[in-house]
């Protein structure tokens, strides 16, 4: 992860959005994944419908050759969307794209209207954070950044963190569902 002004020449402002969106951010073998499956069934429990935007560091194919819209894509349908009565899948080739443009992305969940878009990844981006941090996995320079809103760290991890930075048990997964439905509601009521 770089957190250098450098790597950033490709980020814009986040733009207002109909709904609530928090970063979650950690150096891999973290357990981003592990907690955010964790995390949505609670989520959902507590009445919020949550997206989530996640980004891929590297090739990724949710097709299979010889299925028709695997065929139907290599021969140059873009975008192309399959449907079925369980679900639905748009994809659209973007070659030569350096990154995604997160704003692009929160747009294609305006429809869907959800209470709160969960982005795993774009980690340079402008955008309120969750951190996740266990000593001895990447550098604690992550929880400096200034759009930290909440840390999520070992109980016993005393380290000090930035004046408003809410500190958070990275094992106690009620106590995480509870602060992000909180400031979720609480961005939703500031910018209704």
């Amino acid at each position: 992860m770089s957190l250098s002004s450098s790597s950033s020449a490709h980020i814009a402002a986040v733009a207002p959005m109909p709904f609530p969106v928090l970063g979650v951010a950690a150096w891999s073998g973290t357990g981003k994944t592990t907690l955010l499956t964790q995390l949505l069934p609670h989520l959902r429990e507590s009445g919020l419908d949550v997206g989530v935007v996640k980004h891929a560091h590297h090739r990724f194919d949710v097709d299979k050759p010889g299925k028709d819209s695997y065929e139907l894509r290599q021969a140059g349908a873009s975008p192309m969307l399959v449907a079925s009565h369980q679900r639905f899948a748009l994809m659209r080739e973007t070659p030569g794209q350096q990154e995604p443009d997160l704003n692009h992305l929160l747009s294609l969940m305006v429809p869907h209207e959800p209470d709160l878009v969960i982005v795993e990844g774009f980690k340079d981006w402008p955008l309120p954070k969750l951190v996740l941090y266990r000593d001895g996995v990447g550098e604690s320079v992550i929880l400096d950044n200034e759009w930290v809103r909440a840390a999520a760290l070992k109980a016993e991890d005393g380290r000090i963190l930035r004046k408003g930075v809410t500190r958070l048990d990275i094992d106690d997964i009620e106590a995480i569902s509870l602060w992000v439905k909180q400031w979720a509601l609480a961005s939703r009521e500031a910018n209704a």
